[in-house]
């Protein structure tokens, strides 16, 4: 009981304080491009510990992973609630994203060495959305109410605490899963190089209308944590009826991509492409596990990378998209976007997927 609560309590903690930002971010920085690095940060941290700590894990066991995760997310989570320096905020999201990527990968690993864990991995997933919702909610109304931009960074923060504290009274589980062939992760990147760009796009296209949002909409910061709320809650429906029907994962990544164009360009006129946009993402992770299905005897390392690249897409993309809002205006930037999920509806066929790597 003691193990389910710490992960099941700390990714909505780990996850709803990566959001609590967001509502507030020209709080902490005047410029698009700025906000949208210290966005980026928290997943460039992700990015570049993922991988690693999934394979670390293996090595040294996973509850010593999530304990650091843990503890690293409190630390950072109250260092962000006192810091004034924008670059210094920049920092400190990407540790952020380090201690994020420590405890996703061996919590994940946790789940999947334990007999139930279908069921544990449901609800894992249903809490990791829930805290993303909950972080922008709270954090936004908080913010707003109170006038103090870090008010939610602190609550959450605190949250943290208790997932923390009782992971140092848990224990490994009894079973593992023994991964094997770290060296077909090239073979694999070459083989589903397209598939894997469509994840850097498509999942990325999320974060760079949620980065750019609050200095283009110039809305509260109650208001825009809500609509980015409902992009969540919009991909926990479409990934529940999606996970239960038989789509083509190729014409499916090829459809979500053409319907990405529109939805991006939807949220520059109106928030609803805000649940447009939030709706294909969900399609478009079904299909994009499905499309790595296949992959029998390397499921962990597929997985891995195809993590690794939604985070790099959920870093570079609002980090150049802010760059070009500053530069070139945001109508460019929304169209520059659109752009790239053109270039995914016209590579996705090209993807050699078609038998396992061995």
């Amino acid at each position: 009981m003691r193990t389910r609560f710490t992960l099941f309590f700390g990714i909505f903690s780990v996850m709803a304080l990566s959001n609590a930002i967001v509502p507030v971010l020209p709080s902490f920085a005047d410029s698009s491009s700025l906000q949208g690095a210290i966005y980026a940060a928290y997943f460039l941290g992700a990015f570049v510990s993922t991988l690693p700590a999934g394979m670390l894990s293996d090595r040294v066991g996973r509850v010593p992973l999530i304990r650091l995760g843990l503890i690293i997310t409190v630390i950072s989570g109250f260092s962000l609630s006192v810091i004034g320096s924008p670059f210094l905020v920049l920092a400190i999201r990407f540790i952020e994203g380090v201690g994020a990527g420590c405890f996703v990968s061996a919590a994940m690993s946790y789940v999947n060495s334990v007999p139930e864990h279908e069921k544990m991995s449901g609800y894992f997933m249903a809490l990791l959305n829930a805290g993303l919702v909950a972080g922008l909610i709270a954090a936004g109304w908080l913010g707003g109410f109170f006038q103090q931009p870090a008010l939610g960074i602190i609550f959450f923060s605190s949250g943290a605490i208790i997932p923390a504290v009782t992971g140092f009274f848990i224990s490994e589980s009894p079973f593992t899963i023994q991964k094997r062939g770290s060296l077909v992760l090239l073979p694999l990147v070459k083989e589903y190089r397209y598939l894997l760009y469509s994840s850097v796009i498509l999942i990325g296209i999320t974060g760079v209308v949620i980065s750019l949002y609050p200095k283009f909409s110039g809305v509260s910061s109650h208001t825009v944590g809500i609509w980015i709320a409902l992009m969540s809650v919009s991909t926990i429906i479409a990934v529940l009826i999606a996970s239960r029907t038989s789509l083509p994962p190729v014409q499916t990544i090829r459809l979500c991509a053409v319907m990405m164009v529109f939805g991006v360009l939807m949220s520059y006129y109106t928030p609803m492409g805000f649940i447009v946009i939030g709706a294909i993402a969900g399609v478009v992770m079904i299909a994009q596990m499905a499309y790595l299905a296949d992959i029998k005897e390397h499921q962990g390392i597929a997985m891995g990378l195809f993590s690794t690249t939604s985070y790099l897409g959920m870093t570079a993309l609002p980090f150049i998209s802010g760059l070009i809002a500053d530069y070139s205006g945001f109508f460019v930037a929304f169209c520059a976007t659109a752009f790239c999920a053109v270039t995914v509806a016209l590579t996705i066929d090209q993807c050699a997927c078609r038998k396992p790597v061995s």
